[in-house]
């Protein structure tokens, strides 16, 4: 009896001590909570009724009428085709060059720490000062087209014709490349060396050491540089912007573009609608890249 006693009296006094540390956890986590509900949650949540209704005022249920309308909008239709083509050209470089440069800079080579400085100070420089050397580079004057000349071609006006997204792409890829190359060298430096040393003995050579070794171990890396390329690919209207206005050249009119624009027409079931629909197409992409890299390298985790 003694001995149930005392047991009863240590587990009550756990039991008091565990809900104890379950408050005070609380206490701590409930102005991150709070914030993300407040900020994040909550508005998503908003935006989805109202990609539903014809207006905010009136609040009448209309079903998928404002996506029927958005999907028959030439702007909308612009914009998205735009993005999709600037993302489908530029995440793939961006992953490729960068993996490239940090496995050519993972080796002894002369310079290495400079190369790698080289490669980073894109990152400290501003952007208003990267949009002014890319103004300097690419107006009709500008000295792209003086070098051109040089060879003979015709001068070319860069941010006015179809070739605006090249220019895009090249500042895309020179302020995202070092970044993804640190993130590559981490994972290139991670991978165990007695597999690489075993692969060589066996007589691997570097291609395919590279391939069914140094690929299955940097896929996670490969999947998160993609996300963040694509994340960055979406977020590219505050550099189209300082280059070309709200209103730029049709081959540079992005999604942010026509988001910015239907805001400040007050259109808010039109630009929820398009919200809800770049928020699915980037949960699919998501999506479809963690399922590659699961599948891929499964047998790199167990």
């Amino acid at each position: 009896m003694i001995f149930r006693k005392k047991d009863n009296t240590l587990s009550k006094k756990g039991r008091k001590e565990e809900r104890k540390a379950r408050a005070i956890s609380t206490m701590f986590l409930a102005p991150s909570v709070i914030g993300v509900a407040v900020f994040f949650i909550i508005p998503f949540f908003i935006i989805i009724y109202y990609s539903f209704i014809n207006n905010p005022i009136q609040k009448e249920f209309v079903g998928i009428d404002n996506y029927i309308k958005l999907f028959n909008n030439y702007s909308f239709k612009t914009a998205a085709i735009n993005t999709l083509k600037f993302t489908a050209l530029s995440v793939p470089l961006a992953v490729v060059l960068s993996m490239l440069i940090a496995i050519a800079l993972n080796v002894k080579i002369p310079m290495q720490s400079k190369l790698r400085s080289f490669f980073l100070s894109p990152m400290m420089v501003p952007v208003a000062s990267i949009v002014l050397i890319w103004q300097v580079l690419f107006h009709y004057n500008g000295s792209v087209n003086s070098f051109l000349q040089t060879f003979g071609i015709d001068k070319i006006d860069w941010l006015k014709s179809e070739h605006a997204i090249v220019v895009i792409v090249i500042l895309f890829l020179w302020k995202n490349l070092g970044y993804n190359m640190i993130l590559f060298l981490a994972a290139l430096n991670n991978i165990p060396k007695e597999i690489i040393e075993m692969a060589e003995v066996e007589g691997a050579g570097p291609v395919k050491r590279f391939f069914a070794i140094k690929m299955r171990y940097m896929s996670s890396t490969i999947v998160f540089v993609t996300i963040i390329s694509i994340i960055n690919s979406f977020k590219i209207f505050r550099e189209v912007y300082l280059l070309a206005g709200y209103y730029p050249y049709e081959s540079l009119y992005m999604l942010q573009h026509f988001m910015n624009n239907t805001f400040d027409n007050l259109d808010y079931q039109k630009l929820s609608a398009a919200a809800l629909i770049m928020t699915i197409v980037m949960i699919v992409l998501i999506g479809i890249l963690f399922y590659a890299d699961s599948r891929y390298g499964r047998d790199v985790e167990e």
